[in-house]
């Protein structure tokens, strides 16, 4: 379980879960979880243009987050949000499959980009991934107080000195960097799942900022510290115990959120008699 190749996936994946649990923090709390699936799913389009043009498909996953993030972000600043998102999401899935279909030979990597490959994570990928998983922190600690008052006070904050709609540019970007960081390894439909299950098992939890941020990364942690150990035993695939567990702890966040409301019920004091 520690050889070489698995060494580099304890890393990446300890990586990719501090990332998605710090970010998707964020992702909850301002019920963006549909661009959190967008992102990921149409920054696939981007590698598979860069593989067509013989670029890095790092780079093409890059330019698209951004621009998706970007545009999904200023546009649904006019309109629904809901629509943008989804037209944005449907076009660049469109020119990934046309950039796909123009591509003389397949390419395994792009394909690992949708469904992850953290059990073959080189050496040389681990460099990079520090690199945008702390930048995506530091971002994260120079913005959460303007960024937090914007997703739970979005009326207040004007008279607070911040502006929602610089905001939403802002959290689109960190969403970007995070998807970046993050998509090589685990693949767009792992990232979507750990951008949402933890973050939302820690809501339901505590609704302390701060803890739930600590929470989320624990259980992002967990998650993806559990899954890989699951798949190197079982030899099944890793995104199937990762969307497993995600789902378990929710529905346990779930449970417990409800205890919790029905003892804080039953110790509220009896009204007085009239």
């Amino acid at each position: 379980m520690f050889a070489p190749f698995m060494v580099n996936a304890w890393v990446a994946g300890t990586v990719v879960a501090v990332v998605a649990g710090v970010v998707g923090f964020l992702v909850v709390l301002r019920g963006a979880s549909f661009l959190a699936h967008a992102v990921p799913h149409g920054a696939f389009a981007g590698a598979a243009g860069a593989v067509l043009i013989g670029v890095d498909p790092l780079v093409g996953l890059a330019v698209f987050a951004a621009g998706g993030a970007l545009t999904i972000s200023v546009l649904g600043r006019r309109a629904r949000s809901d629509v943008v998102t989804a037209l944005a999401l449907v076009l660049m899935l469109g020119l990934g499959a046309l950039f796909l279909s123009r591509s003389s030979e397949y390419s395994a990597e792009v394909f690992a980009l949708l469904f992850g490959q953290i059990l073959g994570v080189s050496s040389g990928e681990i460099l990079p991934m520090l690199v945008l998983g702390a930048a995506s922190l530091i971002a994260f600690t120079v913005f959460f107080r303007p960024m937090l008052l914007s997703s739970a006070l979005p009326d207040m904050a004007p008279a607070r000195g911040v502006r929602p709609d610089s905001m939403s540019i802002v959290f689109g970007l960190l969403l970007a960097c995070a998807t970046t960081t993050s998509v090589p390894i685990v693949g767009a439909l792992l990232m979507f799942a750990l951008l949402v299950g933890p973050p939302s098992a820690a809501r339901f939890v505590t609704r302390r900022p701060v803890a739930a941020i600590g929470l989320s990364v624990v259980l992002a942690l967990v998650t993806v510290w559990a899954s890989i150990a699951l798949a190197y035993v079982t030899d099944w695939p890793v995104g199937f115990f990762v969307t497993a567990v995600s789902a378990v702890l929710y529905v346990a966040g779930r449970a417990t959120a409800m205890g919790m409301s029905h003892r804080a019920v039953r110790r509220a004091p009896a009204p007085a008699p009239a």
